[in-house]
């Protein structure tokens, strides 16, 4: 297995292209290697390959910046630009401006830069997949010392103090945003053991899939894991199969599916997270109540986007708001934690209103409607953890979800086959 990932890197590093190119291509490398890591490094990666870009500007390639698709890209960082206009709060407005303007920067320097996306874009996925391997594989041995160090039972690795954010926490990440970098690597790597005929290829492939599999198990985000059925069970057949191959995949997706299910139901821990929580979550509030359940905050919230439904109330409003309504509603666990909505609907709601809303969803609707069009997997993955895990968390509202956001929308935009926009087409969004 060890030969077979060396020549693979071999093959990933050494490509034939100018230097120019090159030296992009491994920016692009670093930069999606950087992913799981300390936003540290993604900055900073960023920060040169704009220079780069930059240097090598081409006259021609500035006209392609100024295209519908591009907009559509960088709509949520000028709407974000435009609701600062009426904020309540001035400071944290620009502190969320600051953080969305990779949003209006990534689109940008994939339309300058001469890179062709379409043709390295495997190489790129493949290298990201490897990484985000590498990354759980470290996690499990991570645990698994220190579990050894204690003196602890090897059960101890699958009960809450090895799962979700306690998982996580090793590489300093959010179990929910890595979770969703996982779920884009574990699709990749599964099309690919689909398609691969070499015995050899496929076995790592395989175990490349088991391993990502436990991981997202092990980092426990509901969201994630809604997306990652539906993608499995419909999407990657619908995509890559047909006729009795499809049949087959699809009875083999289910039964593993329900397999898992059952092993969670088996498992206290992930019996507790998965059920237990999204129970407890969705239920109304109780006197007495230690922790404050989602739904209990989403009606202090609903009310809240009531006195100003058209138009929300500013960029960098939200939490300001809460706090105030939280502590007002008796809701103290989020009043002291200072929590968000974690709905990224709300949370436009909130800011934006129902304009703002609206336009979030054209965004992920114009990029559904073109991933389906090209039946492009990864593309239709991206979108849906992205709709899902909206429903529990301000991803746009931390580094981690912007830069994923912000990159990967642009690089599947960027390396599919979009058609010439016109009105007609944005009447039919």
């Amino acid at each position: 297995m060890s030969v077979i990932i060396i020549q693979t890197m071999n093959e990933l590093f050494r490509i034939d292209d100018t230097l120019t190119n090159k030296i992009s291509y491994y920016h692009l490398l670093l930069l999606m290697a950087s992913l799981p890591f300390d936003m540290f490094y993604s900055h900073l990666i960023l920060i040169s390959f704009s220079i780069h870009s930059l240097i090598h500007l081409n006259k021609n390639s500035i006209r392609s910046i100024f295209t519908l698709k591009t907009l559509v890209l960088q709509s949520v960082f000028f709407l974000t630009l435009i609701c600062i206009t009426y904020t309540v709060d001035t400071k944290p407005a620009f502190t969320e401006l600051g953080r969305r303007v990779i949003i209006f920067i990534v689109p940008i320097l994939f339309c300058i830069n001469p890179l062709d996306l379409k043709k390295y874009r495997p190489n790129l996925m493949l290298f990201f997949s490897l990484v985000c391997t590498a990354v759980i594989l470290y996690l499990y041995v991570n645990a698994l010392i220190t579990i050894r160090y204690y003196k602890l039972p090897v059960s101890m690795l699958f009960s809450s103090f090895f799962a979700n954010h306690n998982f996580s926490e090793p590489i300093n990440m959010h179990a929910t945003f890595f979770s969703m970098q996982v779920a884009l690597s574990l699709v990749f790597l599964l099309s690919l053991l689909i398609k691969e005929k070499a015995l050899r290829n496929k076995l790592v492939y395989l175990c490349c899939c088991l391993l990502l599999t436990g991981g997202i198990i092990q980092l426990s985000s509901k969201s994630v894991c809604v997306a990652l059925l539906i993608v499995i069970n419909i999407i990657v057949p619908f995509t890559l199969l047909k006729g009795i191959k499809r049949r087959r995949f699809v009875l083999a997706a289910a039964l593993l599916s329900l397999l898992a299910f059952t092993g969670i139901l088996l498992s206290n821990t992930f019996r507790e997270r998965y059920i237990t929580e999204l129970a407890t979550d969705l239920s109304p509030a109780k006197p007495n109540d230690v922790l404050d359940s989602r739904l209990a905050r989403w009606k202090v919230i609903v009310k809240l986007i009531e006195s100003s439904p058209l138009q929300g109330h500013g960029t960098g409003s939200e939490l300001p708001l809460l706090h105030e309504k939280f502590f007002n509603s008796k809701l103290y666990n989020s009043f002291l934690n200072n929590l968000n909505a974690h709905n990224q609907y709300l949370s436009f709601l909130i800011k934006s209103g129902i304009i703002g809303l609206i336009i979030y969803i054209a965004v992920l609707a114009f990029g559904l409607k073109l991933s389906f069009q090209n039946r492009d997997l990864l593309f239709i993955t991206f979108l849906l953890i992205i709709t899902t895990v909206s429903f529990s968390e301000n991803l746009l509202d931390v580094d981690k979800g912007i830069f994923y956001y912000a990159f990967f929308y642009a690089f599947f935009i960027f390396s599919t086959q979009v058609p010439k926009l016109n009105s007609k087409s944005l009447k039919s969004l």
